[in-house]
This record gives structure tokens, C-alpha cells and sequence, in this order.
């Protein structure tokens, strides 16, 4: 895929998320753009940040899934915006039903967006870019991928998976500090190694043992269902959590809830160790208990009221028990 640039205004925004693949397809479309302003943003408060997108020369949207609820005002409103501006919208999350197909609108479900951004921006970059969509294949557990393979033989795959890891850890420990992940971006976008960033390593070496604490939590705190086993209020890192919950339960799907008080709602991190499609379930799951979900087959998240949630886990579990990967969105 190569992009055709057009002459209208000036400037650009890049709009990404600020997991690890995020950060490293936000600093790949910086790289691209490099006069690009940066924010984090996620699937249910993106049409909120497009308001933030009138008036520049280029929109950038990466690794951001499409939200079922508001998908039609979504495409509305970027089809008003590509009017005037450049959208560029890269993602790799499954897509509703009712999504939609624009020449704006780049979208596979193999690689991850890093790499994915790199492909559609490759004109406008450096070949040792590459790097930084190898971090983000390995953080969003796409590494495995033809073009991921092939660009991993161009480093020495030791460094790239401690650079990798320490990148991946350090942002897990920031959470939501988004300040810090904007300034990070900068550094990365000019390929700097993840090792000579900041406070980084640092970062990584305290979110490694606050991860240990986290795991011999859950290992005593698990709850089995059928299918299933999760669990809540952790207090740490909820992916993590959620993987660990599969591990110590014994089961094939692992789910981290972490009670938001100011939301009264449950947000929740999923993991499939691949014997079900839980983005497809949940999105039935989810919507009938008043939530919302989705996210990949194997790693998904949700938000459900405080009064469902246990209505909620045994519906889920109920679904995976009984259609698998074969969920009918129908149900």
C-alpha cells in the first residue's frame, strides 16, 4: 500500500493508543509526519478527539479498533474531515458488521499496527524504522507474521526482544501517564533504542517486580468457573493479570476486573490462550449486559456495570462452553 500525498493546509495529528503497539505506530507516523502533534486516544473516545482534527493538512489514526455504538457517526464524521484533510486510519481489530470500506481506511487483521503503519507510510520513512514495528509485532504478540520474520534478520533478535521487552515493561509501569508516553514518542520516532530513552530501563526493572507481586496474588486469589477463571481488584497490571488467571486457574481463558468507582463499572482485560474467539463472544456478551467490548480473537477488553458483572462472567462462561470459536453473533 503506498500513500499519495495531497497539498491542503498544514500540519498533522496523530491519534493512536497507548499500549505498546500504539506508541510504537503513534512514533513510526511521527517519523512519517515529524511536525505530527501526538494523542492517545481509545475506540469508545475517538469521535470525542476528532473535534481536535479540524483544520490540520493530515489525520493519523493508528492502532485504534472501530466502536460498534458509534461506528456510522465515526465514518460521518472522518468522511467530512477527508473533505479538506489527508485521513489515514490504520487499525487490525476485527471490525463490527456494520463497518465500512473508505480509500481512507487501511485495515488488515494479521500483522500488528506497527508494522501495518509502516507498510502505508514506507515512502516517507526510514528503513531502520522497521525496528520500531518489530517492538510493537513482539509487545501486541504479532511477531510471527512473513514481514516481521524477514525485518528481525536485519538486527541481532536478543537485542531486539530486550529492547523490545524493556519498552514494554516500562509502559506498562507508566499506565496512564500519557505526558510521558507523548515524550517518548519523539526519541522513538528518530529510531533511539528503548534502553537509552529516559528512565525506561528503570521503569522496566520496577514494573517486572511489581509483575512477580502481581503473579503470586492471583495464583492465591483465582476464581474457577466452568471455562473460565478471573479475577478482581487485583491492583496491578490487569493484561498481565488476566494471563496469569488463565495460567493458576487451569482453563483457556483468563479475565482481570478492576472496579472504576468514578465509571461504577467494571473494566476488564481478557486472554485467550487461542481455544476461542473471545472478541466475538464478548461483543454478544457484553452489549446484553449493558457493556461494551471487543478487541482481537485472543486478547480483548471490556467495560460493564458494577451491578452485572457477575451476570455478566457467568454468561461469558456459559458461551465459551458452548460455541467456542463457532460463536453466532446471532445468539
Amino acid at each position: 500500500m503506498k500513500y499519495v500525498s495531497k497539498t491542503i493546509k498544514t500540519d498533522s495529528i496523530i491519534l493512536t493508543h497507548g499500549d505498546s503497539d500504539g506508541v510504537c505506530a503513534g512514533a513510526i507516523a511521527k517519523s512519517a509526519y515529524p511536525d505530527g502533534h501526538v494523542y492517545f486516544t481509545s475506540p469508545v473516545n475517538l469521535l470525542k478527539k476528532l473535534e481536535f482534527a479540524e483544520g490540520y493538512k493530515n489525520i493519523i489514526i493508528c492502532d485504534i479498533a472501530v466502536d460498534e455504538r458509534t461506528c456510522v457517526e465515526l465514518y460521518n464524521r472522518l468522511e467530512e474531515l477527508a473533505k479538506a484533510s489527508n485521513v489515514i486510519y490504520i487499525d487490525h481489530h476485527p471490525l463490527p458488521k456494520a463497518c465500512w470500506d473508505s480509500e481512507w481506511f487501511y485495515h488488515d487483521l494479521g500483522p500488528c499496527a506497527s508494522e501495518l503503519t509502516y507498510r502505508v507510510l514506507e515512502d516517507r520513512l526510514s528503513r531502520d524504522m522497521r525496528r520500531v514495528a518489530v517492538y510493537g509485532a513482539i509487545g501486541d504478540f504479532c511477531d510471527n507474521t512473513p514481514l516481521i520474520n524477514e525485518w528481525s534478520h536485519d538486527w541481532d533478535k536478543r537485542g531486539l526482544y530486550f529492547q523490545a521487552g524493556t519498552l514494554i515493561q516500562a509502559l506498562t509501569y507508566l499506565g496512564r501517564d500519557y505526558d510521558f508516553k507523548r515524550q517518548l514518542i519523539n526519541p522513538l520516532s528518530h529510531d533511539k533504542i528503548p534502553s537509552e530513552i529516559g528512565h525506561l530501563l528503570d521503569y522496566a526493572r520496577d514494573a517486572s517486580e511489581k509483575e512477580e507481586i502481581l503473579r503470586l496474588y492471583v495464583k492465591g486469589h483465582v476464581k474457577i468457573m466452568e471455562n473460565l477463571g478471573y479475577v478482581v481488584n487485583a491492583n496491578g497490571y490487569m493484561s498481565k493479570a488476566a494471563i496469569y488467571a488463565a495460567s493458576y486457574s487451569k482453563k483457556g481463558v483468563g479475565i482481570s476486573a478492576e472496579y472504576r468507582q468514578r465509571k461504577h463499572a467494571y473494566d476488564l482485560s481478557i486472554r485467550s490462550k487461542g481455544f476461542v474467539d473471545i472478541n466475538r463472544a464478548l461483543r454478544v456478551v457484553a452489549k446484553k449486559h449493558g457493556g461494551t467490548g471487543g478487541g482481537h480473537a485472543f486478547a480483548a477488553g471490556a467495560r460493564i456495570p458494577r451491578d452485572s458483572l457477575d451476570a455478566f462472567l457467568r454468561d461469558f462462561d456459559n458461551m465459551i462452553g458452548r460455541f467456542g470459536n463457532s460463536v453466532d453473533e446471532n445468539i
